[in-house]
């Protein structure tokens, strides 16, 4: 029996040591330190794999860039590509006037000629090509003037009294002067 005692002894014993330490204020506890997230270490896969991405996003807007670019660039070349063709072609609408003022007795002849020439002035007019008039004056911006004459009765100064060779422009652009002689 006496061990029972003991053992019964130890029990309150120790249920007295948990009952006084639950009574005792408690000593304010250390307040831990606030952990710093771990940062986990970056593969270098990864890395390389964002690196990639990056590269391929830039060149995808360097290209659309481009072809932005060369788009815009092709659309403001256009009009001077067709004004230096069309250009070209002047001499051959002067070829054709000149043909159809000169002397023909083969009826059929000069009618192909001015067949030829309504089709040169049709396709002209569709690319946009305009004759410069040259019943309103004189102006330096359209006309080059080659030759000054003495004002006649009923002429004004700067009118112009003969065309030596027609000018030509397409919208704003002139692509030929009209060579005139004007009225001192």
């Amino acid at each position: 029996m006496s061990k029972k005692k003991t053992d019964k002894q130890e029990l309150n014993e120790e249920l007295e040591e948990k009952t006084e330490t639950a009574e005792q204020p408690a000593e304010p506890a250390e307040e831990p330190a606030p952990e710093t997230p771990e940062i986990p270490e970056e593969d270098p896969k990864d890395k390389e794999i964002a690196n990639l991405k990056d590269q391929l996003m830039r060149n995808m807007a360097e290209y659309d860039n481009y072809r932005k670019r060369t788009a815009r660039e092709r659309m403001e070349l256009q009009p001077e590509i067709t004004a230096k063709t069309v250009a070209e072609f002047l001499t051959v609408a002067d070829g054709l006037e000149r043909a159809l003022q000169a002397e023909c007795s083969d009826e059929n002849y000069k009618k192909g000629i001015e067949m030829l020439h309504e089709n040169f002035v049709s396709v002209m007019q569709n690319l946009g090509v305009e004759e410069i008039p040259t019943d309103k004056g004189f102006d330096p911006s359209m006309h080059q003037a080659v030759q000054q004459v003495p004002a006649a009765e009923g002429q004004e100064s700067g009118e112009i009294s003969a065309v030596f060779q027609k000018g030509y422009k397409l919208g704003e652009k002139v692509l030929r002067f009209a060579m005139v002689a004007v009225v001192q």
